[in-house]
């Protein structure tokens, strides 16, 4: 007697969504509660974790997890070491450790979408220094000017909401800011002035589009962010979006992510490249769970493998 396979009950494998367990802030737990929340809806087993509550223990015998082990992991922090560890332990892990430091960093999402041909600003990464030296060598910078033009655009590696990105009008300005940093790694880029204050985000699940918005400064802001005091309305992307975007996943080895595009006067843009994009605006704006989309991606990886 055989048995249909169509009839045979599937059950849900336990999952981890892990969050920063040290940033006291709403937003950095809402994109967990709002995956165990889709998880819930579509009958899996998701639980939200903290950084600092897993337990990771490596000998000579390999990378073990204290207590009961997941099945799959959406890692939904920066702690690359820790998704690392998972890996090793050979938990799958989404976003791979390989693609969040690649998008955490924003001189290594520069060479590697320029590898690949994709468009983004002109940009040159400065050298590294050391706190005990700060940023000394000035010539550096006025060489990257004369080769960027002014405005410039000046942005440490490492941010969020666009917080670390400023726009310059002189070299004295810059310098100020470098001096300031001590030895932050950041990079210089074009400014592109046709996309001053608008941009698009697309979040991207896989190869596809699921959700798009415009966003657009209200108050003059260069940057378009949300969190800036930017505005936002829903965006059909077009082909030639959609089509970088989709570039810029393979590109990164991403699962999902939000791709910045700014309004170049030839074509798209890529801005930046987010492994962690929050939902909860895209969803305001456009009435589209991103959340629901990745717990079905995820879900459908591992019960393949």
């Amino acid at each position: 007697m055989t048995t249909d396979s169509t009839n045979v009950e599937r059950h849900p494998k336990k999952g981890w969504v892990v969050y920063n367990g040290f940033l006291q802030w709403g937003k950095n737990r809402e994109p967990a509660d709002q995956l165990c929340e889709a998880a819930k809806r579509l009958g899996e087993d998701l639980t939200a974790m903290a950084n600092c509550d897993i337990r990771c223990t490596m000998d000579g015998n390999g990378v073990s997890i204290d207590g009961d082990r997941p099945d799959y992991v959406i890692f939904w922090d920066k702690d690359i070491r820790l998704a690392r560890s998972l890996e090793a332990a050979g938990i799958p892990v989404f976003n791979s450790s390989e693609a969040i430091e690649a998008c955490d960093d924003k001189s290594l999402t520069g060479i590697i979408l320029a590898q690949h041909g994709i468009r983004t600003p002109r940009t040159i990464i400065a050298p590294k220094t050391y706190a005990s030296c700060g940023f000394c060598r000035k010539e550096f910078i006025h060489d990257a000017v004369e080769r960027l033009g002014l405005p410039v655009v000046v942005k440490e590696c490492r941010g969020s909401f666009g917080f670390q990105v400023h726009l310059f009008e002189t070299v004295e300005e810059i310098q100020s800011f470098t001096d300031r940093i001590g030895d932050t790694p950041f990079l210089l880029q074009e400014f592109i002035k046709s996309s001053s204050g608008r941009d698009i985000r697309i979040n991207m699940v896989g190869e596809v589009a699921v959700a798009s918005m415009f966003r657009h400064s209200a108050n003059g802001d260069f940057r378009a962010n949300i969190t800036n005091g930017g505005l936002m309305e829903y965006h059909q992307p077009n082909d030639s979006e959609v089509d970088i975007a989709i570039k810029c996943m393979r590109a990164l080895g991403l699962d999902f992510a939000g791709i910045d595009i700014l309004f170049g006067e030839d074509g798209p843009v890529v801005c930046e490249v987010n492994s962690n994009a929050h939902m909860k605006n895209i969803l305001m704006c456009t009435g589209i769970n991103v959340a629901d989309h990745i717990i079905r991606y995820v879900v459908s990886v591992i019960d393949n493998e």
